[in-house]
């Protein structure tokens, strides 16, 4: 296996994606589109893409945009391995011919997410919804968000998980592409320098993340497992 992760920022790279890719030996290169140009990615067999605070609809900005939409959209149709977060996943959806647009609100912190009937069905969720320590089933549970952007679900894909304020916090397209709203990849540290400087309450920030990280990072692992086998 061979990926190739996209970061659209410096600041907000794959996080604990890197970590199980190194862990297990799994062959990747990081590419920080601020800085480099999109490489040929013929013999990569799959792409993860991650967030940033543009927007899919700022291709003018951030000319690149439009490469990873054409990207992605070439993956997909080659029925390749793509998981995109947030930004990502919001390309992912543009690749797909759904609309991108501002959400009704930001969604920052740790919120719900719920399974939807898809999401209950799907393999690969089902890794994620298993408390990694009861090993008890739950269609909800807390999420790392930091997002005011979403996109209508895309044609022939399967919605997979909502929350309060977002009906698409995660959808797949086929069998091999998975896109999430939510940050996956966060570990403490990205946390809590993403929102040193947002206009949160940072002492229920910090004490949501020592209550809910472990756990969730235990999620995280467990997707990965699943998707990068």
């Amino acid at each position: 296996m061979s990926v190739l992760i996209l970061k659209n920022v410096s600041s907000e790279g794959p996080g604990s994606i890197e970590d199980h890719l190194r862990e297990n030996g799994i062959a990747y290169r990081t590419v920080d589109l601020a800085t480099e140009e999109l490489p040929s990615a013929e013999k990569t067999d799959t792409l993860v893409i991650m967030g940033g605070p543009m927007g899919v609809n700022e291709s003018d900005i951030y000319p690149y945009i439009k490469k990873e939409v054409e990207l992605a959209r070439d993956f997909i149709r080659k029925d390749k391995k793509v998981f995109g977060i947030c930004l990502g996943a919001q390309i992912m959806a543009s690749a797909l011919g759904a609309k991108v647009y501002p959400g009704p609100g930001k969604e920052i912190g740790w919120l719900d997410i719920e399974l939807q009937e898809e999401g209950v069905r799907d393999s690969l969720m089902m890794k994620m919804a298993v408390h990694p320590k009861a090993g008890d089933f739950w269609k909800k549970f807390k999420v790392f968000h930091w997002h005011g952007e979403t996109f209508d679900l895309p044609p022939g894909a399967v919605r997979l998980a909502k929350s309060a304020l977002y009906p698409n916090q995660a959808f797949r397209y086929g069998k091999n592409a998975y896109a999430f709203q939510f940050h996956i990849e966060v570990d403490k540290e990205m946390v809590y320098d993403w929102l040193k400087e947002e206009s949160v309450d940072m002492s229920r920030i910090v004490r949501d993340t020592e209550q809910y990280y472990e756990d969730y990072h235990q999620r995280a692992l467990n997707f990965y497992k699943a998707f990068l086998k």
